[in-house]
């Protein structure tokens, strides 16, 4: 019987690049992922890349990728090391498990993880354990922050710092169909004044 040929099936990659500063450039990231994704036959069907500089550490193009991956895009995200996709263990635990949640695999060039092998699997979980360690001390700290703040005697809270104007922009925003908690981050307030100020306004209902 004559052999029977299976289809050939190249895996759909996207690659992610960012930088920190205007003096970076992405020119070397992206040369070498796309070496690594010519000689695995890998097709890379989109580039995202961001650039942060001074205050700003807002990634529209990590949004962007994320979003691709819910419409399954791709099969692979590629970047050339780990501290290019996240900013700390939590953010990247979290992307982690967004991608991992979509069947969507990650490859770092930079620390040879691929979490389509056993060994990069193992690595995921090593990064979620680490994260939550990272979080259960946050909590302590600011716990004890808060404690010893009580024992001297200080108003515990953050201090308002909402005006006329931020408020109005919240209004604006509501009305951009902008969920609460992007607004919050927009304008960098908490998702409660958000909330009272929209209540305040009629915008929504009081649970």
């Amino acid at each position: 019987m004559p052999e029977i040929s299976m289809p050939f099936y190249s895996k759909k990659v996207c690659l992610y690049l960012r930088v920190s500063t205007t003096k970076q450039a992405t020119d070397l990231q992206r040369l070498e992922l796309e070496q690594i994704a010519a000689s695995r036959q890998w097709n890379i069907v989109k580039i995202y890349e961001d650039q942060l500089s001074g205050a700003n550490t807002d990634r529209p193009q990590l949004q962007a990728l994320l979003k691709a991956a819910t419409r399954k895009e791709f099969d692979l995200v590629a970047c050339w090391s780990v501290d290019r996709l996240g900013r700390n263990l939590s953010n990247l635990c979290s992307i982690f498990q967004e991608l991992a949640s979509l069947n969507i695999e990650l490859f770092f060039a930079k620390q040879a993880i691929d979490t389509s092998t056993p060994s990069g699997k193992m690595m995921l979980n090593l990064v979620g354990v680490f994260a939550e360690y990272e979080r259960a001390m946050m909590r302590e700290r600011i716990s004890a922050g808060l404690q010893r703040a009580k024992a001297n005697g200080r108003k515990v809270g953050r201090p308002s710092n909402t005006n006329d104007s931020t408020r109005e922009a919240i209004v604006e925003l509501f009305k951009k169909n902008m969920s609460r908690k992007q607004i919050a981050k927009t304008l960098r307030v908490g998702c409660g004044t958000v909330y009272k100020t929209l209540t305040a306004r009629g915008l929504i209902q009081l649970n």
